[in-house]
């Protein structure tokens, strides 16, 4: 193992108080991402990707005149295959500078949990933009699923709705209805789910730049994951929000309470009725026990709470939500993902 990503002299000496204990590290690029902390898993169906069967077309009936014929119909099926990725992590140290710190385990800790942030930061990054189609190796996110404004491109351009923006300074709000049939993470078949950590024993070879050798501590960090999109119809993207001074910091923003009204709108059916939208084509259709949540960063969360105030928009609220206090619209949680670009290209 090259040295170039381990921990030197240096870094340890910006990490002790002069008294020499081990300093409080703050963590500056920490991030909230509350998505990985919402969303269902299942075991994927196949130990690379997970493959389901979605409906593409009803049969027809004839509208039939006396003798003559009527011709059997039948539905039709697809099949769709997502992705699973594999993300790996090494925490390497240097046993002289370990050593240093005097309290071994808390050093081990520290470096640890500093790439166990950086993990959670690209899982949920992945979530939203990755694409195996152009990236092989990664799963493929909401994003890529959710492209287009156009319905001649892809059916589910129904669920991309327009916040006008038109540069590459735009952001997204995403209403996912996750649900064991709606949407849900993955990983591979007959392996453990969440981030796997291995401590590779008290002392290991580790190598320089040059192959020479030394010891050292090391850690191993890996997970497995994708995303399903069972159900294209239970999720909303609210694409193209302008985040300029000439769009939500403007005298002209969006109103971003009418756009989520109009997410809201399209769900065929939730056990949320906003607007009593409670009925399906198959009634033993068990979408309806799905958990909606709103996706927003920062940006846009200052944003709504500004909207909020100025329009003193009764529908938001405070609710309980895993045990917090979360603001709420129509009483479905908003909560925030920082992995949520503000320079999204426009989507068309």
């Amino acid at each position: 193992m090259a040295t170039s990503g381990l921990p030197n002299i240096v870094d340890w000496a910006r990490s002790v108080n002069p008294d020499g204990s081990p300093a409080h590290i703050a963590q500056l690029l920490s991030q909230c991402n509350q998505m990985l902390k919402d969303m269902i898993w299942q075991e994927a169906n196949m130990p690379l990707a997970h493959k389901i069967t979605v409906g593409v077309s009803l049969p027809q009936g004839t509208f039939r005149t006396s003798n003559i014929g009527v011709a059997f119909s039948k539905a039709l099926n697809a099949q769709m295959q997502f992705g699973i990725s594999e993300l790996v992590s090494y925490s390497g140290v240097d046993r002289s500078i370990a050593e240093l710190w005097g309290d071994l385990a808390k050093y081990r800790y520290s470096q640890d949990m500093a790439h166990i942030e950086g993990m959670s930061q690209q899982v949920s990054g992945a979530l939203i933009y990755s694409n195996e189609g152009t990236t092989p190796g990664q799963m493929t996110g909401f994003a890529p699923i959710y492209n287009t404004v156009n319905p001649a491109t892809a059916y589910n351009a129904a669920n991309v709705i327009d916040g006008g923006g038109t540069g590459s300074s735009n952001s997204s709000i995403w209403y996912v209805n996750w649900g064991d049939t709606t949407t849900y993470g993955i990983f591979p078949k007959g392996t453990p789910s969440g981030i796997v950590y291995e401590d590779k024993g008290d002392v290991r070879a580790l190598y320089d730049a040059a192959g020479n050798q030394f010891e050292g501590y090391t850690s191993f960090f890996r997970i497995k994951f994708g995303l399903c999109v069972n159900d294209w119809r239970y999720n909303v993207r609210i694409a193209n929000i302008d985040t300029t001074n000439a769009g939500l910091a403007g005298s002209n923003p969006a109103d971003l309470f009418v756009l989520l009204s109009k997410a809201m709108g399209k769900i065929p059916s939730s056990s949320r009725r906003v607007f009593n939208a409670s009925e399906t084509d198959d009634p033993a259709d068990p979408k309806p026990g799905t958990m909606p949540v709103i996706y927003v960063n920062r940006t846009i969360q200052e944003n709504l709470d500004i909207q909020a105030i100025r329009d003193k928009n009764v529908l938001i609220s405070m609710r309980d939500y895993a045990g917090q206090p979360v603001v709420g619209f129509r009483d479905i949680p908003i909560r925030t993902v920082d992995q949520l670009l503000t320079n999204e290209a426009r989507v068309v």
